[in-house]
């Protein structure tokens, strides 16, 4: 089967000019970075994320952690059994409003803190750029991704 290019009256549905192909493209190759650096803490990435959230802040409730990762909780609380099972953190009702579930690092899961402290210098050198050029690649995305929520 012979591969057509489009044609030159239509370059904006060429695949290499896709905003949303570069994203997609650039994120499966960060996703193997992570596969491997995470491997040894056994996490996976969506994993590590809610562990970033309760190192930075424990005791949360699981909507105050989907809004932080832009998860619903259909998504997260499968996510949050996983690593209570493992551990890794303790899920109970709250006394306030038995309606909610507040999430808390268990011993194990604050002793990971310090395992996983290798991780962001293991993306950086897998990146490759300087940690000024990161911090503005950083700052480009987050401006991207909030003009896209606003435009929603």
């Amino acid at each position: 089967m012979n591969a057509r290019r489009a044609p030159a009256s239509t370059p904006h549905l060429l695949l290499d000019q896709q905003l949303c192909f570069a994203l997609y493209a650039a994120n499966l190759a960060m996703g193997k970075v992570y596969r491997k650096l995470l491997a040894e803490l056994d996490l996976t990435y969506p994993q590590y994320l809610v562990m970033l959230v309760l190192w930075e802040r424990d005791g949360l409730t699981v909507s105050e952690i989907g809004a932080r990762l832009y998860l619903d909780s259909a998504t997260l609380t499968p996510l949050l059994k996983r690593l209570a099972t493992a551990g890794l953190l303790v899920r109970e009702r709250s006394t306030e409003d038995e309606r909610q579930v507040v999430i808390s690092l268990s011993a194990e899961g604050r002793a990971l803190k310090k395992r996983a402290g290798a991780v962001p210098e293991g993306v950086l050198c897998a990146v490759g750029c300087a940690p000024g050029e990161m911090r503005t690649l950083k700052r480009d995305l987050e401006q991207l991704r909030e003009r896209l929520m606003d435009a929603d």
